[in-house]
């Protein structure tokens, strides 16, 4: 967009981005109750995401050919990929289907269970029980997962639930409210110095 004043005298030039975070196929809709998505996130299709999940920045979503459905409390984290298969050689229809309070890589056509841990490539046709711990490029088995690490992940899916809000409280923000902000930090700044100022000039010194 370009704003010009009455005499064009002064013009401001802002770029206006075209991405968008939703986006429908067909008569097929993402459903996201609840849930925090982040601006630079892609969410296509047939997607249904639980209350209280998050999907963090730059990650595809992608349920063109089949649906992808995601649990509740669950994070998909930054630069994630998922998507899913229509046809393979065992003639399956595979969605790829993700479960409650658990973490994410990429994901295709697979089904990875309640408070159960990917951070790797899991490949179509590929179920994860809750539980496990996988890993590798294609992904495997490499260990159960201990009573400690189990409850570590259900805290940790409260703590993304937690943080997920405030991102979307930020990400919320109006251009006017971004620029209040802004001028106060800065103003605050200046006070700051100001007063570190006043103090070395009274005490002759730097104590640091």
């Amino acid at each position: 967009c370009i704003l010009i004043d009455r005499v064009c005298c002064f013009f401001m030039q802002c770029a206006v981005s075209r991405h968008r975070t939703m986006m429908n196929i067909t008569n097929k809709a993402p459903v996201s109750e609840g849930a925090f998505v982040a601006p630079s996130a892609s969410i296509i299709g047939d997607v249904r995401i639980g209350k209280a999940s998050s999907i963090w920045y730059g990650c595809v979503l992608r349920g063109d050919v089949n649906y992808v459905s995601v649990g509740s409390g669950t994070n998909i984290q930054d630069n994630c990929l998922v998507h899913v298969g229509k046809t393979n050689r065992k003639g399956k229809v595979l969605p790829t289907i993700i479960g409650n309070e658990r973490h994410s890589a990429v994901l295709h056509g697979c089904t990875v269970e309640d408070e159960s841990f990917a951070g790797a490539l899991v490949r179509h046709d590929t179920r994860i029980p809750s539980g496990e711990v996988w890993g590798g490029n294609p992904a495997k088995f490499l260990r159960m997962l201990t009573e400690e690490e189990k409850a570590f992940i259900c805290k940790s899916a409260t703590s993304y639930s937690n943080l997920a809000q405030v991102h979307a409280a930020e990400n919320a923000k109006g251009f006017e409210r971004i620029e209040f902000e802004k001028a106060l930090r800065k103003k605050q700044a200046e006070k700051e110095k100001s007063t570190w100022v006043l103090f070395v000039k009274c005490h002759g010194h730097n104590p640091s």
